[in-house]
């Protein structure tokens, strides 16, 4: 059954839904263990590698030509399969550190999380970083310890880590049988099976031997002695050094089972999926300013969490990505967005595979579809048949970086300000106006945006920009209660004022210590590096 076909049954047991994210440090494995994924719900045909030669082995869900080019991920991407009766709505995010704004509101869109961690290395700055805005927002995790194929750290040592650093208990749902050059497969705990590694080519799992437990006499058949030894002592160790598997403690974001694999091989990963369909949540309530909005609500409700345009170049296209919340969305229903105060028709909404779409006729609760639009829809909008609710929880960060723009044929500057405002409302990027001067200025949280804009503008805009250094280092959101003291700053710094793509109010300082000492000057004025989008 299609995705489209699935996403519109109207019986009265329609598919669950499991809506996660993929979570990891660069190189952990997330984009490759996002093609095994789809490729065990037998979603695709053809498991591609990132680093692979030639452009049928790029990885399906890197779209974008600078993602091919580097093999990473950069942008959030939509994939939506089915297992069994449970429709997966998964978002791959990107790993690198530059683009966590981006993973950050695509978190908001998730019930649950796949935490990837590489079994050479642990637990890293940015997988912290990304763990800390789920427990933020209660999204439960499951952890898949990847390339345990190759040499790395022992399990004990990687689930330790984790219940060390991230403070969260461990519940290990499988074990490997050895690792690196001694690694024979993976003993599955919940159901007493050896899956085996295949040596005759060492690509693909070996056959599935069944057992009554690490004491059956076929164990010793199946494996040499000194693996069954070890598997003996180190599974049965773990068996009872750690928790059994408790899914409220999981719900509840204290508990992480653990799956040690290799998305490489395709080792774990049906294990995983099976996981998923057991333990992740279905959609849940979303906050919103009235209070929470439950999917049982009969009335549809979603918000966009992201905006991508040009997906398809040759159309120019500009596509909203909506979370479904609450009530079964139909195609040609209206919707009404409170911050534009109008209804809109939502005449084609679409589900993805990477870049391939298809109409979706009806979507319910947990779902994400793609609302094509000409600049109408922004991020943090809301869209129900109610009109009163507001969806909270999609903020905007400060940058950390801020350039100059230069363009080199001064002949295109409305090509610059249309191609940089889509830009911005996608997120990849900050842009400013000051008050003074012409020159537009860009803020990114790391260069790498700084390239990834280039690139795009190039590819997509047909405009070769520069950057040069700016006056600038911080910028801050200005507000205050008192509308008059608002005005007297603005008039009495308009050197160091500019408006953002929205048109709001903000304030350009040299540095961090400056800003501190004009904090001070000013107590009666809020100085934001956090804002909520409205």
């Amino acid at each position: 059954m299609s995705e489209a076909a699935l996403l519109a049954r109207t019986d009265d047991q329609p598919a669950e839904r499991r809506t996660f994210a993929i979570i990891s440090h660069p190189d952990a494995g997330k984009t490759t263990l996002t093609e095994k994924l789809l490729y065990s719900a037998g979603a695709i045909h053809e498991a591609g590698e990132v680093r692979a030669r030639g452009d049928r082995r790029r990885a399906r869900s890197d779209w974008m030509a600078i993602e091919q080019q580097r093999g990473i991920s950069v942008t959030s991407s939509v994939m939506t399969f089915e297992v069994g009766n449970i429709l997966f709505n998964l978002l791959d995010t990107p790993g690198h550190q530059d683009f966590s704004e981006d993973t950050y509101r695509t978190l908001t869109a998730v019930d649950s999380a796949i935490m990837v961690i590489d079994a050479a290395k642990g637990i890293e700055a940015q997988t912290r970083k990304l763990f800390e805005v789920c427990r933020l927002r209660n999204i439960p995790i499951v952890t898949f310890i990847n390339k345990v194929d190759r040499e790395g750290l022992s399990p004990f040592a990687l689930l330790d880590e984790i219940a060390e650093t991230l403070q969260l208990d461990v519940s290990p749902r499988n074990w490997p049988v050895g690792m690196g050059g001694l690694f024979h497969g993976l003993y599955d705990y919940a159901e007493d099976k050896l899956l085996l590694a295949d040596k005759s080519d060492g690509t693909v799992p070996g056959r599935v031997v069944q057992l009554s437990g690490m004491d059956d006499p076929l164990l010793d058949e199946t494996l040499p002695a000194d693996a069954v030894a070890h598997l003996r002592e180190e599974g049965e160790l773990a068996r009872a050094a750690y928790p059994d598997f408790d899914l409220q403690a999981f719900l509840n974001g204290d508990l992480t089972p653990v799956f040690f694999g290799s998305a490489l091989r395709e080792f774990g990963i049906r294990q995983l999926l099976d996981g998923l369909s057991a333990f992740a949540p279905s959609p849940g309530p979303q906050p919103a300013r009235n209070g929470p909005v439950a999917p049982s609500e009969s009335r549809v409700s979603g918000f966009i969490f992201k905006v991508q345009a040009n997906m398809d170049p040759n159309h120019r296209d500009r596509i909203a990505f909506m979370r479904v919340c609450s009530g079964a969305l139909k195609r040609g229903m209206k919707l009404t967005n409170p911050r534009l105060g109008k209804a809109i028709s939502i005449q084609n909404p679409i589900t993805f595979f990477a870049r391939d779409r298809e109409l979706a006729e009806l979507a319910r609760p947990g779902d994400i579809v793609g609302i094509p639009n000409h600049g109408t829809l922004r991020v943090g909008d809301t869209l129900s048949e109610r009109g009163d609710i507001a969806f909270t929880g999609l903020p905007d960060f400060a940058p950390e970086i801020l350039r100059r723009v230069h363009l080199g044929d001064p002949m295109k500057s409305k090509q610059m300000r249309k191609g940089l405002s889509d830009l911005a409302e996608e997120g990849v990027i900050r842009i400013f106006k000051p008050a003074l001067g012409s020159n537009w200025i860009v803020g990114v949280v790391g260069s790498l945006q700084l390239d990834v804009l280039a690139t795009r503008m190039e590819a997509e805009y047909g405009l070769k920009l520069g950057f040069e250094p700016s006056p600038w280092e911080v910028a801050r959101w200005v507000a205050a209660d008192d509308e008059t003291e608002l005005k007297r700053l603005m008039a009495t710094h308009r050197s160091s004022m500019a408006e953002d793509g929205d048109g709001e109010p903000v304030l350009l300082m040299r540095n961090e210590w400056e800003m501190g000492r004009f904090a001070q000057d000013w107590p009666n004025i809020r100085f934001a590096s956090v804002r909520e989008r409205s």
